[in-house]
């Protein structure tokens, strides 16, 4: 087909184009890309017939939107183009009529139908931009779970039966706390696993640690907090939440036995966010005389203590240590979540709070997003209340504790005196390598050359706690869970090899 002549304004010539532009002799040119319109509808005509008339207006609004129809350009005659895709002249008719009234064509009598003016190319596609591993063969950077252990087919049971027996009204806008049927099982749940004080009246559901922490720190802020003490090292995602908030962070150091206290007293903050069950990253367990002493210390100051109880149901020496909130909970706000026993992207957790915060935190969770989907609690509900959970966390205690096994085998074959520290626990480890591996900026270097992932301790917060190392040790946070024991052992290797 050849293009239609045009005038000055880039519109048709009617002195070179007139007459009845449904006729059979009406010309047109190709899109964007040199296919002809025809051809970008064919998939369309052959849908079934009773969808087939808006297939057809579907696949020509988005070969104009995505630019394969430019702007301005000549569409066929109706019953040329009905003939080219074998289908009646009335579909294109209608299909012509439609996009020329949603304002993607253009028309006018003697003129022909026209690519609008209006309309811009579509964006690119969204980009996806979770975190992702980068392809390395054997990445151990901590923080993430072997998500092949996700139950599927328990979880597609439970979801299976919770659809059959979920009421109507349970779809509608849910207590922004929580369903009570989740929070009476997360309750018990936590009492029995984690000897916390679970009153469901104060616990809230929430997608995750992260916003338990944004809600809090929003609550305390508008209390009058301006600060907030935080591990260090720690946690690098505490800084951010809580600035996003208006809230600043003070970086404190840690000791054999958990935050030290003449840092602490004399930061003058009131709320401090602690992992005292398994320090992340250095892995120490607070012992039983700093944990008291933080609570004395938060009772002087009329401040609150955060427990991040991250991973504290993953102990493989002995019986996981209870939680700090057992002891006081009206001192401690206490919050955990699934995204390390059964996948991340479930954004289930929750947070349990003092008496004193609990309507404020509530209020904070319905402004920010009027709850938690509700079949999603009404699913966790059903695995906690079956069983299921209890069995999910028992299989990963048995695989991870596997896993730091292999890994605390192969780092002294392949690293003679290095050595692994903290409690045997969690889903990452803290390797210690000796002077002669070091410096630690070569070693990292050329570990990631040979297509190895690793951390650093030190990049994990503000200097290593204020322990004095010899000048080149090598100390790595190494997460293990979520890879099978062969990759552990190859990783290991390879990193042997490149040092």
């Amino acid at each position: 087909m050849t293009p239609v002549p045009t005038g000055p304004d880039g519109r048709p010539d009617s002195a070179a184009h007139t007459g009845d532009t449904t006729g059979s002799d009406a010309t047109t040119v190709t899109a964007v890309d040199g296919t002809a319109a025809w051809e970008l509808l064919l998939p369309a005509a052959s849908a079934p017939a009773r969808t087939r008339g808006r297939a057809l207006q579907a696949a020509l609004r988005e070969a104009v939107r995505s630019g394969r129809l430019a702007p301005g350009t000549r569409l066929p005659s109706s019953r040329d183009l009905a003939a080219d895709l074998g289908v009646s002249r009335g579909l294109i008719t209608e299909a012509y009529e439609q996009l020329t009234a949603e304002g993607y064509l253009r028309s006018g009598r003697g003129a022909g139908t026209w690519v609008g003016d209006a309309v811009r190319a579509a964006r690119p596609r969204a980009r996806d931009l979770a975190p992702r591993s980068g392809g390395d063969r054997a990445g151990f950077v901590p923080g993430t779970p072997d998500l092949s252990l996700f139950p599927r087919s328990a979880w597609g049971a439970a979801q299976r039966s919770v659809l059959a027996e979920l009421p109507h009204e349970a779809l509608g806008y849910p207590d922004p706390r929580g369903l009570p049927r989740l929070r009476t099982a997360l309750a018990e749940l936590l009492t029995r696993r984690r000897g916390v004080v679970a009153d469901p009246e104060r616990l809230v559901v929430v997608s995750g640690v992260a916003q338990a922490t944004a809600l809090l720190a929003s609550v305390l802020h508008a209390r009058g907090l301006r600060t907030a003490g935080v591990e260090s090292p720690g946690s690098p995602q505490h800084d951010a939440l809580y600035a996003s908030a208006g809230v600043a962070t003070v970086p404190l150091p840690l000791d054999d036995e958990g935050l030290a206290l003449g840092p602490l007293h004399e930061s003058g903050v009131r709320a401090v966010v602690t992992t005292p069950a398994h320090q992340f990253p250095t892995g120490i367990a607070y012992s039983a005389r700093r944990r008291a002493a933080l609570l004395d210390w938060a009772r002087s100051v009329d401040g609150l203590v955060l427990e991040d109880d991250y991973d504290g149901d993953f102990r493989y020496d002995r019986a996981p240590v209870g939680a700090l909130q057992g002891l006081d909970p009206e001192r401690v706000a206490y919050t955990g979540s699934v995204s390390k026993s059964l996948a991340p992207g479930l954004r289930l957790g929750w947070l349990l709070v003092p008496e004193w915060l609990a309507d404020d935190v509530v209020e904070r969770k319905r402004t920010t997003d009027l709850g938690h989907p509700a079949l999603d609690q009404a699913l966790l509900a059903r695995f906690v209340e079956r069983g299921e959970y209890d069995r999910q966390l028992r299989l990963c205690q048995r695989a991870y504790r596997e896993r730091r096994d292999v890994l605390v085998a192969a780092l002294a074959e392949h690293f003679p005196g290095s050595r692994v520290s903290g409690i045997a626990a969690g889903l990452h480890a803290i390797a210690t390598f000796p002077e002669r591996y070091g410096p630690e900026e070569r070693f990292l270097a050329r570990v990631a050359e040979a297509g190895v992932a690793v951390r650093s301790l030190a990049q994990y917060g503000h200097g290593a706690s204020g322990e004095k190392e010899a000048k080149g040790v090598v100390r790595l946070v190494l997460g293990y869970a979520h890879l099978p024991p062969g990759r552990i052992r190859t990783g290991v290797e390879r990193m042997a090899k490149a040092v």
